[in-house]
């Protein structure tokens, strides 16, 4: 439950259409056993509870990982030198499932990674029939009738007309448009967006560009279990267009190259535990389908029953269920981020769960002078560790929630999809980096990162200087001041600096001595150059001329046709 403003009221019809682009090579078994079935959630199921069970039974057999992963999230774990298959990638046994059904209860979403599952009925059951079972540990009611919700409200954000900051202010207040300017966007890298609902996203504008090359690899709702459409809430559609939108002089996203699989884990018409179980369903298919980077502008502590309330104590790291769910994510190889919470003006004041887990990405609001807000949540956690761990720019940030304007809202919603869209181009900048290096080089790219508090965390990110972090480990210093690789080229072409250059000017000579090329890189991200001028240029040689603040080089180099 983030933000509580302006309810969304709107009778225009919606678009009834679903990009169901599935990734290739996710196991039959993963879609069965690792998260929702969608087999389509009946209204007159109103009672949820979350069985925990003692083991796995006979599933410890299975030893191919790729029976339970796919060739992208074997890769990732790769990577980063993570042992698999491991106890937590074994799906829930079956048999057990199928014991509990007989009782008649319902399944709706499994957890093998809590080894639980999520049972519904549509009146009160007899749980004390399934706690005798052998092979159950625990039943906890997650979610049953309470009277009216005080959450109805929990994701809706007051969206106002401004052209005030500029629109790509929170990606220049952290230096991550250095990033963009010399190409990198995120292609490659895969993001999995756990939100309310994406209502529109089928239809705004600056979504269009990725809709034309479907790059929304997935979309499924993990809350009723029906065929997905783009409709239930504005919320996610915000995170997007934040993520990916692109409208020139009017939004910017941060990831626009990057691939999107869009997952609805949070019900917006109450407030119960069981909404815990949908997100982490939601994230063990992320994880399966080889997502680079879980984003979620969702958090828990308070409830429609209060019996059910997390306690601040509770938020330590190793309580809550979804935040428990959060670092198991980033144990694979997957970069989590999660907004702080906006409760500081109200009763709670602190962070919410997943917001605390250890491995986790919390994210703070700023204003546009880098002040913090007056709602961002504050830390630490619990057990006293630094939270939030980064602040960015949540206040008046640009989003587009309906076809046909962009607006301004405020959220530390809206300073999560900042970070992690942005640290999709940093996986794509250095993809031999591990999710947690990542992180690590953003916080100690932060202004604060010497002197870290409850408010702000480590700061606001600079990712020029974490760029340059990672580059120090995984780019080699080449022996000469500069070198070109590929050379002859045939596409995209390479500039490797020995030193960090303050700012390059490239230009590009044909043969004859015609500028075909220029870029002026004021301020240039990094030690490596990514250079995508010659790939419809005609074969032959050209002749380069790079500037640096301190240097002047010339370069040959040989473009051939493939």
């Amino acid at each position: 439950m983030l933000i509580r403003k302006i309810p969304e009221k709107s009778d225009e019809p919606l678009k009834q259409q679903s990009f169901r682009i599935k990734l290739k090579k996710i196991p039959a078994v993963i879609l069965l056993l690792s998260g929702l079935l969608l087999n389509g959630q009946d209204i007159s199921y109103k009672y949820f509870y979350r069985v925990w069970f003692t083991d796995k039974g006979s599933n410890t057999s299975i030893t191919d990982p790729r029976e339970l992963l796919s060739e992208r999230a074997i890769s990732r774990r790769v990577r980063a030198g993570i042992e698999f298959p491991d106890f937590r990638d074994l799906p829930v046994y079956r048999g057990y499932i199928e014991a509990v059904e007989a009782g008649g209860l319902r399944l709706h979403c499994t957890s093998k990674w809590l080894n639980t599952a999520l049972f519904k009925s549509s009146g009160p059951a007899d749980i004390s029939m399934v706690e005798d079972l052998p092979f159950v540990k625990e039943v906890t009611p997650v979610k049953y009738p309470a009277g009216k919700s005080i959450f109805t409200d929990k994701l809706d954000f007051s969206a106002e007309q401004s052209d005030f900051p500029p629109h790509d202010h929170p990606l220049r207040m952290i230096n991550g448009n250095l990033l963009k300017d010399i190409g990198y966007d995120g292609k490659g890298i895969l993001i999995a967006v756990n939100d309310g609902g994406f209502r529109f996203t089928d239809q705004i504008s600056s979504l269009e560009h990725l809709r034309r090359r479907n790059g929304i690899k997935v979309v499924r709702d993990f809350v009723s279990g029906d065929e997905f459409t783009y409709d239930h809430h504005t919320h996610g559609t915000a995170v997007m267009s934040i993520l990916a939108g692109q409208l020139e002089g009017m939004l910017q996203g941060a990831a626009t190259g990057a691939d999107y699989m869009l997952f609805r884990t949070e019900d917006v018409s109450g407030e119960f535990p069981a909404e815990e179980d949908y997100w982490a369903a939601a994230a063990e298919y992320a994880d399966s389908a080889g997502a680079d980077i879980i984003t979620s502008s969702l958090g828990y502590g308070l409830f429609d029953d209060p019996s059910l309330n997390y306690k601040f104590s509770d938020l330590d790291g190793n309580t809550a269920f979804i935040t428990r769910a959060a670092d198991i994510a980033a144990s694979r190889g997957i970069l989590v981020f999660s907004s702080a919470g906006n409760e500081r003006n109200k009763t709670w004041k602190r962070i919410l769960a997943p917001a605390d887990g250890d491995s986790v990405v919390t994210v703070a609001a700023v204003d546009r002078d880098r002040k913090i807000s007056a709602f961002s949540s504050a830390g630490p956690s619990a057990d006293g560790r630094i939270k939030p761990d980064l602040s960015a720019m949540g206040v008046n940030v640009p989003v587009q929630i309906s076809p046909g304007s962009v607006s301004r809202s405020s959220g530390t919603s809206f300073s999560c999809p900042v970070l992690s869209g942005i640290s999709a181009c940093l996986l794509q900048a250095v993809p031999e980096a591990a999710a947690p290096e990542i992180a690590g080089a953003l916080r100690k790219s932060g202004d604060r990162y010497n002197s870290p508090d409850s408010l702000y965390g480590y700061g606001i990110p600079d990712i020029n200087r974490a760029l340059d972090i990672l580059q120090e480990t995984y780019l080699r210093r080449p022996g000469n001041a500069i070198v070109i690789y590929p050379n002859p080229v045939r596409e995209d072409f390479d500039i490797v600096f020995r030193e960090y250059p303050e700012s390059v000017i490239l230009e590009i000579f044909s043969f004859s001595g015609k500028l075909v090329y220029r870029q002026d890189f004021s301020s240039s991200p990094g030690r490596l150059l990514k250079v995508r001028a010659l790939a419809k240029r005609e074969q032959g040689i050209y002749f380069l001329r790079i500037r640096t603040a301190n240097a002047m080089y010339l370069k040959k180099i040989i473009k051939l046709n493939s």
